[in-house]
């Protein structure tokens, strides 16, 4: 759990430069059985022949024909057929950081874990800004501002293996447009530095977000991110989930009402049974 002062650190830098690190938010038994359940749930995306959705739920699979072996990349809102994972997305940590920034009463509008495998040669992701995928806005009073990112480093995330790659200060700039294409696709190739020069931003100032297991790191739908492919013969797998104001979103899954942790009841089991 984060002190006191290392959240009011957060939040600090958070405002300063759009996104903080908070080392720690995981014990070490915590941080095995996360470790654990994760492993447990890339064997059992990996049983999908391809790419499956059932409503949110969904397994993100890189098909063998391209690189010589099937690699699960993502998975969507997992915590509705998985108890453990339901627990986790409210856990007491996220609430002693959201509630400066959100207030007490939290919803959840994205549940998503990337894996980086070793191989998968496509796992990078272009510089964009996260308010590209937020198309309902007249869901929220202010979507940029009653929205903060988060994500919690499973594996150690290094330059080498594709840690996140921020841009302080770039949550004030606006909106880029930085990798809109369209379509929503980030992962088709990576951003060039004229492309950030273009729109204002000094490739120098990129700052590799290094975590440990367990860590966490915060941003905004306007800070400019991005991260490189794994060139290293280590996993990455980070887990990340977009929390609101709960009492000014019409959109979300309750993760804490007024301070207590709200399960999803939908969650069931996950085991080949939903292959």
């Amino acid at each position: 759990m984060p002190s006191e002062s290392a959240v009011r650190a957060a939040v600090e830098q958070y405002h300063d430069e759009g996104y903080a690190i908070v080392r720690g938010c995981l014990s070490p038994d915590e941080v095995a059985e996360l470790q654990r359940k994760t492993a447990e749930l890339y064997a059992i995306g990996l049983q999908h022949p391809c790419t499956y959705r059932h409503g949110n739920l969904a397994f993100e699979i890189l098909p063998e024909r391209h690189f010589g072996r099937r690699y699960l990349i993502q998975a969507y809102w997992y915590a509705w057929v998985d108890e453990y994972f339901d627990r986790l997305r409210s856990h007491q940590a996220f609430l002693e950081l959201l509630e400066p920034l959100l207030g007490r009463s939290i919803k959840q509008v994205t549940h998503q874990l990337h894996w980086k495998p070793p191989g998968a040669r496509v796992s990078g992701y272009r510089f964009h800004q996260d308010l590209m995928f937020r198309e309902a806005r007249h869901a929220y009073d202010d979507v940029v501002r009653d929205t903060v990112n988060v994500g919690l480093a499973i594996d150690r995330a290094t330059p080498d293996n594709g840690c996140l790659r921020i841009v302080p200060g770039s949550h004030r700039m606006g909106y880029l447009g930085l990798s809109d294409n369209g379509s929503g696709s980030i992962m088709k190739g990576l951003t060039l530095e004229a492309e950030l020069v273009q729109v204002g931003i000094d490739p120098a100032s990129i700052v590799d977000v290094v975590l440990e297991p367990g860590d966490l790191a915060m941003w905004g739908l306007l800070t400019v991110h991005g991260s490189l492919p794994n060139e290293s013969q280590h996993d990455r797998a980070l887990a990340i989930s977009s929390y609101v104001n709960g009492e000014r979103s019409q959109r979300g899954e309750w993760a804490f009402r007024d301070g207590v942790p709200t399960l999803d009841r939908k969650s069931t089991r996950l085991n080949s049974s939903h292959t």
